[in-house]
């Protein structure tokens, strides 16, 4: 019944049984009070799951952004790299340049 039917019984199941008595039963205080303490730990246990459902769907949206931010990291990193080596060669052609106007105009 709960939990995609891992979990048969809940809480107010529990509460609602109804136990046969005999001549040689069971004492139904401490069944009782034993009932309670298996109630009080489903419950328990169903908040737990709920607290660990969140921070799982909290976790899963934190690590999809940080894998976006990585994406646009590398991408960006890819960029920057395309463009030093567009400066790069750039400065090249400058210096080239210069040297030549230094020496073709020192030997005029």
């Amino acid at each position: 019944m709960m939990f995609n039917g891992r979990i048969v019984l809940s809480p107010q199941d529990i509460f609602d049984k109804d136990f046969k008595i005999d001549t040689r039963g069971y004492r139904l205080q401490e069944v009782d009070k034993y009932l309670d303490q298996i109630i009080k730990d489903y419950v328990e246990f169903i908040n737990i799951i709920k607290e660990l459902r969140a921070e799982n769907k909290e976790l899963s949206r934190e690590n999809l952004d940080l894998k976006h931010e990585l994406r646009d990291l590398r991408a960006n990193i890819d960029i920057v790299k395309k463009s030093e080596k567009e400066i790069t060669n750039v400065d090249i052609l400058r210096r080239l340049s210069q040297l030549e106007k230094y020496i073709y105009d020192k030997d005029e």
